[in-house]
């Protein structure tokens, strides 16, 4: 007759268990990416298409990577993917937390009605609104500019709400602290929220930065030039005009992903807790 497990025992199994499963789960979303590492590094007289696939390429080559940058404008559309996220994560980070404020700490009249009709707006697909914002691009005359790109990005709803929250965490004595020192309001969002809201506003920017990065849609709609293109667009053309060449769309797709993940691990050791010790009094 077996015992059953003692207390100590029984938690280093559960560990175990846990461990194995996160090990699978991580091997299952690492296959896609290095299988597709592999085929950009396979040289062109080696076959992708082999049964059973060999992940490691026998012969690795950077020839795709060399015919990329030689033969197509990837370094024009690396530049202006750059400008559009960065401009956009500057701007959502300034307009969200200038917005989210007043709406987290703030008394007017009508607050909560704001509040709703920002985070209804979460809820509306932006294909509902991609014609009007067409065609007020047309009329103010961006379109088959960058701004267009950038504009409808520069405040989101849910960068608002992400950030209301967070200043809602914030002690109120911090505040009046701060208002003894001599700070008007917008020193208080200045020396008290922003640094104590640290850890959301680096959420939001990398939010927006890797929905701005990999957006399709928008700009293929608002832009026709391709020296305007941004990566996602111009790996589309990519793919066109080489009849599917995989080895160059592979390579396009991994200097694609890079920046996302340089910023992912640059950023992620500060995504912590909001700690209210965090607030500089000025």
């Amino acid at each position: 007759m077996s015992l059953p497990l003692s207390g100590p025992r029984r938690s280093r199994l559960s560990a175990a268990a846990q461990l194995i499963l996160l090990l699978l789960v991580a091997l299952a979303m690492l296959v896609p990416l290095l299988w597709l590492v592999s085929t950009s590094l396979k040289g062109p007289a080696e076959d992708i298409f082999t049964s059973p696939p060999a992940l490691w390429p026998s012969q690795p080559s950077f020839e795709a990577y060399r015919r990329l940058f030689a033969d197509n404008p990837i370094g024009t559309y690396l530049l202006n993917s750059t400008i559009v996220s960065g401009l956009a994560v500057l701007a959502n980070v300034l307009f969200c937390s200038l917005a989210a404020y007043p709406l987290a700490r703030m008394n007017f009249r009508g607050r909560g009605l704001v509040l709703a009709l920002v985070v209804a707006t979460i809820l509306i697909p932006f294909q509902v609104v991609m014609i009007p914002l067409y065609l007020l691009m047309v009329q103010i005359g961006l379109r088959n500019t960058l701004w267009a790109l950038i504009i409808p990005q520069a405040a989101t709803a849910f960068g608002i709400f992400l950030l209301r929250q967070s200043f809602l965490g914030v002690p109120v004595e911090l505040e009046e602290a701060a208002r003894c020192d001599g700070c008007t309001p917008v020193g208080e969002w200045w020396n008290v929220m922003i640094p104590a809201a640290r850890a959301d506003l680096i959420t939001l920017a990398m939010f927006v930065f890797i929905g701005t990065w990999s957006d399709f849609l928008w700009p293929l709609v608002i832009l026709d030039e391709p020296e305007l293109y941004t990566l996602p667009l111009g790996l589309q053309q990519l793919a066109s005009s080489f009849s599917l060449d995989w080895r160059l769309v592979a390579a396009g797709a991994v200097i694609s992903i890079l920046p996302v993940l340089v910023v992912f691990i640059g950023l992620q050791r500060y995504i912590l807790p909001s700690a209210a010790g965090d607030a500089v009094k000025g």
